[in-house]
């Protein structure tokens, strides 16, 4: 655990760079939800103080008096123990609050945070606050990906920035690293926070394998497009075959044809495809198709973990071959924090390292990401093993 002093910093810097993100957008971008999976920018900003809310200043500060008494059932995502809450589908149908009464919650609750900081460091108190530190961070890459996602879904396609990159291009000649098989250790193993989901070192036995130093690029995927991999059943799972003809997948997300060109959206505006670039937006289900039309496979988080120390990672939340289980030993922790990630061990497939959505402080090689098999609205990437 970090000293009070440096926590109260993080979290200072935390919750001010939450609003930097927001800094570009309109008004009319706030409230916007396209999709279930993306929740309006009002919200995170919204849910995320209620987390410090809920979670501290109710049980800590007993003179605290609770901004709005609807924010509760409004912000709160998916906590059964905390009580009733709005259907994630209708997040944005909130045209109230405000999102002037947002910011105004958020500002009452970080200056109640600061002055109950400023008199009290029990233990219990620093951990959550650390806890939901991190889960701020996290709903600041979210709320990159929503907002792209609701920028990118406006026909008019507009940039977000001139400066945020996503493309950065691929310089290393691709080669591939031999892991000899043996016997690892895999799992969080500092002081450094992590989330409980990393926890529960343990040994795994690999088999010798090798693994590439560098993820898929535009230009590669463009071949699997062009060798008409989206209409090959053989490289597909069933479900994902089905996925493909149901959706009628042809590309990446945000992947445009015009006058025969790919072009793709990117928070700087339209483009043509970057053929240097790693691709990204894809779903488990094109990872594993592509894998299959290379001859080759993805890693396991295991193989992933292990080698991640021989090439950079960073740039994409990589795909690997392993569902999201339980480490040995693995527990729950009591009341509603419980609920953090244990209850979504389940239909999922693990990701991991980071992306260029990743906020400062939050990456680490251990750090266990998640999602279903069809979804690709992450900067996801892929990383082939064979």
């Amino acid at each position: 655990m970090v000293s009070t002093d440096t926590l109260v910093d993080f979290f200072m810097e935390t919750r001010e760079h939450t609003e930097v993100i927001c800094k570009p957008l309109e008004i009319e971008d706030y409230v916007v939800q396209p999709i279930i999976d993306v929740s309006p920018p009002k919200w995170h900003l919204g849910h995320t103080t209620w987390f410090f809310e809920e979670f501290i200043l109710k049980t800590y500060d007993k003179s605290y008096h609770i901004f709005d008494t609807d924010f509760s059932f409004i912000f709160n995502s998916y906590y059964e123990t905390v009580g009733k809450r709005v259907v994630r589908a209708d997040r944005g149908n909130l045209s109230r609050p405000s999102v002037k009464k947002v910011y105004e919650y958020r500002h009452y609750v970080t200056k109640a945070m600061n002055k109950l900081l400023a008199s009290n460091n029990d233990q219990k108190l620093l951990e959550v606050l650390e806890i939901g530190i991190h889960h701020e961070k996290q709903h600041q890459e979210l709320l990159l990906t929503d907002i792209k996602y609701i920028l990118g879904n406006n026909p008019l396609l507009p940039k977000y920035s001139d400066t945020f990159e996503e493309f950065t291009i691929t310089r290393h000649p691709q080669n591939w690293i031999n892991i000899s098989e043996g016997i690892y250790e895999i799992g969080h193993n500092s002081t450094e926070f992590c989330f409980d989901n990393e926890l529960g070192r343990h040994k795994v036995y690999l088999n010798d394998y090798q693994i590439s130093n560098n993820l898929i690029t535009n230009a590669e995927y463009l071949e699997f497009i062009k060798a008409d991999g989206y209409k090959r059943f053989d490289l597909w799972h069933a479900a994902g075959w089905d996925w493909v003809r149901q959706n009628q997948v042809k590309a990446p997300l945000y992947w445009h044809k015009i006058d025969g060109i790919w072009h793709y959206y990117s928070l700087n505006g339209l483009t043509e495809v970057e053929l240097k670039a790693p691709v990204t937006h894809v779903s488990y289900f094109e990872a594993f198709a592509f894998a299959q039309y290379k001859g080759c496979r993805l890693p396991t988080e295991f193989e992933w973990e292990v080698a991640q120390k021989f090439f950079n990672w960073g740039q994409r939340w990589e795909w690997t071959e392993s569902a999201y289980l339980p480490y040995p030993n693995y527990k729950k922790v009591d009341g509603a924090l419980g609920e953090y990630n244990g209850k979504f061990m389940v239909n999922q497939k693990v990701l991991r390292g980071s992306s260029i959505a990743t906020p400062s402080k939050h990456a680490r090689h251990t750090y266990r990401n998640f999602f279903p098999t069809e979804l690709k609205w992450q900067f996801t990437g892929i990383r082939l093993a064979i």
